[in-house]
């Protein structure tokens, strides 16, 4: 039964989800879009859900806000050696969350390596590991059905990766950034979410596959703008490590 506290979260949940994923006033999603609101209280503005390949994943930031509500008496994090192999950059761990103080504790566990996560993220596999096993334990705690965006990494962002975005014409666009409404779109999140425009610009140059950005074709700056602004909502500490991996090439994207 909808709680006249979610009934608003409900409503708004619903208006952001057609406004920021397109979709139908009648369709599917939107039914198991409330049902996920009024049973777990997650908020589409928030970051706590995110619609992949039609189907809805909580993040990281849902779950423990999720155990937060809950008043989550704690978690342990382990690393698992024997499980791990550092110079193939394969990591493993085991968490365990307790709900209460009394609480046995309930165990998930998560591994990451080169092959299983995003491209984005690749140097950054011992933190995906650890958020993976912390996101399963919490699932577990809390009875949360629906995966976690973040335990499936590499298949998260098919569209981008999958070679279709490097394919597109390179057609040279006015000053390299799109049309005015583009940039001003970029320089929009870079204020938004507080990123170094230098950076910005170096990630940029490689997302697009281009020697320089004004080499890349207005198709490849629109599509980095709006995956740059999906992952400073989604995850901005994530974004942050993989800005910082280009602090020693600032001047590649000049």
């Amino acid at each position: 039964m909808l709680t006249s506290r979610n009934a608003p979260l409900c409503r708004r949940n619903r208006r952001l989800a057609r406004q920021k994923w397109g979709l139908e006033r009648n369709h599917p999603l939107l039914a198991s879009l409330k049902v996920l609101t009024e049973d777990l209280a997650l908020s589409v503005s928030a970051g706590d859900l995110i619609l992949l390949q039609s189907n809805w994943y909580v993040t990281h930031a849902g779950l423990l806000r999720i155990a937060k509500r809950n008043r989550c008496s704690g978690m342990k994090v382990q690393f698992i050696p024997e499980l791990s192999d550092q110079a193939a950059r394969r990591f493993a761990f085991e968490a365990t969350v307790f709900k209460s103080k009394t609480c046995q504790g309930f165990v998930g566990y998560g591994d990451a390596d080169p092959s299983n996560v995003s491209p984005l993220v690749h140097g950054a596999e011992l933190r995906v590991a650890e958020t993976r096993a912390i996101n399963r334990a919490l699932r577990k705690a809390y009875g949360i059905g629906i995966c976690s965006v973040e335990e499936v990494g590499s298949f998260s962002e098919p569209a981008l990766w999958s070679g279709e975005s490097r394919k597109l014409p390179t057609r040279p666009v006015n000053g390299g950034y799109g049309s005015p409404k583009v940039r001003d779109r970029l320089c929009q999140l870079i204020r938004q979410h507080q990123l170094d425009a230098s950076l910005v610009k170096s990630y940029a140059v490689d997302f697009c596959g281009t020697t320089t950005l004004r080499e890349a074709s207005r198709e490849q700056v629109e599509t980095f703008v709006a995956h740059l602004g999906d992952w400073a909502e989604k995850d901005r500490n994530a974004l942050l490590c993989q800005l910082n991996s280009y602090l020693g090439s600032k001047e590649g994207a000049a």
